[in-house]
């Protein structure tokens, strides 16, 4: 299943990164889309909450948060670009981003099989995630702009999706049930 923990991350991940979206504007799509990351993360949240509760067993879904949430914040206090509000909260939510998918990894781990709509929506997250690379390079070459705190996090994060992108392309690809190593 899905970890309950892994989509509140991702909640508050967008409601930190995108507090500008309070007394900043920059364009309709900018608005738009930064609303729509929020609202539908919320969404996530209610649904799973009420809708498909009997569904969420939180005895798998047991990974600590408070390790993420602490090393990030404190992360975020000390390499950060301007030390304001709205800038510490923007590079926490990087940082969140990195590990976040942690909590979902570890509840994999602990019921060993995976459902097939699973491995897709993390093999997506994983893509979403590795598609900053072209961004980055983009950004390199056409702007001149080099973002250390956003690089440096989303190789972490790539990392963590290169295990799960093995295992998904050698065995579900191939026709064959996706389990975990032991």
């Amino acid at each position: 299943g899905i970890s309950f923990k892994t989509q509140a991350l991702y909640a508050l991940i967008f409601m930190t990164r995108y507090i500008d979206l309070l007394f900043r504007w920059v364009s309709v799509y900018n608005f738009v889309m930064k609303l729509f990351f929020i609202s539908s993360s919320c969404h996530i949240l209610y649904i799973m909450t009420y809708r498909f509760r009997p569904t969420h067993d939180p005895s798998i879904d047991t990974f600590k948060i408070e390790y993420l949430l602490g090393p990030s914040f404190f992360l975020s206090l000390i390499f950060n670009y301007t030390f304001e509000p709205t800038d510490i909260l923007w590079t926490f939510s990087i940082y969140l981003e990195s590990v976040a998918i942690f909590p979902q990894l570890f509840m994999l781990q602990r019921t060993g099989e995976v459902e097939t709509i699973t491995t897709h929506y993390l093999a997506a997250l994983g893509l979403y995630h590795a598609l900053y690379l072209p961004n980055w390079i983009y950004r390199y070459f056409m702007e001149d702009v080099v973002d250390p705190i956003a690089v440096t996090a989303g190789l972490v994060q790539t990392g963590l999706y290169l295990d799960f992108f093995y295992v998904n392309f050698t065995k579900v690809l191939h026709g064959q049930k996706f389990e975990l190593p032991a």
